[in-house]
């Protein structure tokens, strides 16, 4: 850019006074219209740079908190809970049977379909209720680390190994009296979702993950599904003991078989 003169000639006085005013202070003549514009020391002749706008967060939603994102609600879990609620609803119309819906009787009642089934279907309301509480609880945890295919596998597996297990061993609730005796409930389940859930936890805290949990807890609860036989003629030990080995060996390939 072109620099100003040092000096300008007043033509009246002539005078030799700054480029920078508009009239000689000597005469008081107009020597210019307007002084030529000042330039700042170190501004260079480039452009400035055009300023790029922020990016602007999106609305919040109902549900969301900010700077937290939203916890997503645990469908698959509340599908499974749903499901044993309705079973259970059916058989208070009583127009069904335990065998109608999915129970296991043994020896009358084996057939396959019945390991898938057994676990929605409960004899006992205070049963269900721990076992669903369980299911609630740990299929939750588990649904928002690895998603919903998580719970439903682990549910349906523990609970069907379970019932496999229990008429493969022909070994009747330890309260029971006769032969022909009742296989039902989500114990195997819920210690199915309950062991894959510890085994996650316990292989994230060697990662050096402090995660909080509440291991008390977790052990009151496999203690209460594990000692349900006690007090629940169709609740099966061996089907409990299975269900929780088989969440177990599921947990440690839950990273990898169900990624989100």
């Amino acid at each position: 850019m072109s620099q100003p003169d040092l000096f300008v000639v007043c033509k009246s006085c002539g005078s030799e006074v700054s480029p920078y005013v508009t009239e000689c202070p000597y005469c008081g003549q107009r020597v210019r219209k307007r002084a030529p514009k000042l330039e700042r020391s170190g501004e260079d002749a480039e452009p400035r740079p055009r300023q790029r706008r922020r990016p602007r967060l999106s609305r919040l939603r109902a549900d969301e908190i900010e700077g937290v994102a939203p916890e997503l609600r645990p469908k698959a879990t509340i599908v499974l809970i749903a499901l044993s609620l309705l079973v259970t609803l059916a058989l208070a119309t009583q127009e069904l049977g335990l065998e109608d819906v999915g129970g296991i009787v043994v020896p009358d009642y084996v057939e396959a379909w019945r390991y898938l089934a057994t676990p929605f279907v409960h004899d006992n309301w205070g049963y269900q209720f721990v076992a669903l509480v369980a299911v609630g609880v740990f299929g939750s945890l588990l649904e928002r680390r690895f998603g919903w295919v998580a719970p439903l596998i682990l549910f349906l597996a523990g609970g069907a190994a379970g019932a496999a297990a229990a008429v493969a061993v022909d070994l009747p609730p330890l309260l029971a009296e006769t032969p022909i005796y009742l296989l039902l409930g989500a114990n195997g389940s819920a210690l199915a979702l309950l062991g894959a859930w510890l085994v996650d936890d316990r292989r994230a805290a060697r990662r050096g993950e402090d995660r909080g949990s509440d291991l008390i807890g977790v052990w009151v609860f496999a203690a209460v599904l594990l000692l349900l036989p006690l007090a629940v003629e169709e609740a099966s030990v061996v089907a409990g003991f299975t269900g929780a080995a088989t969440g177990a060996l599921l947990g440690l390939v839950l990273p990898v078989l169900v990624r989100r």
